[in-house]
């Protein structure tokens, strides 16, 4: 979970910040769609997913397969950074805090993280066959999730439908997902991203996530109106 080499130009740091806070926004996301509806769009869940197994790279962009592959996450923190969540995003906030406290714990545990590099390494053979194994995938991130981040007294409690809850292959997802927030969440702070100037430049924040965004097509503009 190394933070991106120095072999290129990098765009500014808060755009960097931003982009690795939009993967956390992203897989918060996905877990609150799956929770409640069993589902997701595919190519952010595999945008989200392959970032795990991306152990050194140029940019952060690329750490999602490009800009696009966190366009998700981008909206979703323009819109939620400028308090325009609608109320069934509540429980997607609470998983985004709760990623950047559990991350500490995980970070504070030296030998938890050589742990869980060594055996996505490992899986790392596997995602390279990725198309057509998004499950088998989910299931050995998920075996790591289980394996280390689960054993610490604090644990990340997922709302949502007991029937999607309780599917083996909607739970599994859910887990690798929260450990690609925790890659998300790692990597932010590397990065320079601390909690409390999040709440401080929430808005700048914002801003620059709806112009990364815009980069790549229609997005919402955190001043409009919600619809």
């Amino acid at each position: 979970m190394n933070v991106p080499t120095e072999r290129a130009a990098q765009p500014p740091l808060l755009d960097q910040q931003t982009v690795a806070l939009a993967g956390v926004a992203q897989a918060a996301r996905l877990v609150d769609q799956i929770s409640r509806t069993g589902s997701c769009p595919e190519e952010f869940l595999q945008a989200s997913l392959n970032s795990l197994f991306v152990f050194d790279s140029d940019s952060v962009e690329a750490v999602y397969g490009g800009l696009g592959g966190v366009k998700l996450g981008l909206d979703t923190l323009a819109m939620v950074l400028n308090n325009q969540q609608p109320q069934e995003l509540r429980d997607m906030v609470r998983y985004v805090f709760n990623l950047l406290y559990l991350e500490r714990r995980f970070a504070a545990d030296p030998a938890m993280m050589r742990v869980v590099h060594s055996r996505l390494q490992h899986t790392s053979f596997r995602a390279e066959h990725f198309a057509g194994h998004v499950n088998d995938i989910c299931h050995s991130v998920s075996g790591i999730y289980q394996d280390t981040l689960s054993t610490l007294k604090f644990r990340i409690k997922v709302n949502g439908n007991a029937q999607h809850l309780q599917n083996r292959q909607s739970a599994d997802t859910i887990r690798a997902l929260l450990l690609a927030g925790i890659r998300s969440t790692h990597l932010w702070r590397q990065l320079g991203g601390r909690r409390w100037k999040l709440l401080l430049q929430r808005r700048t924040i914002a801003h620059r996530a709806y112009d990364l965004s815009r980069q790549l097509g229609v997005a919402h503009h955190p001043t409009d109106s919600p619809e």
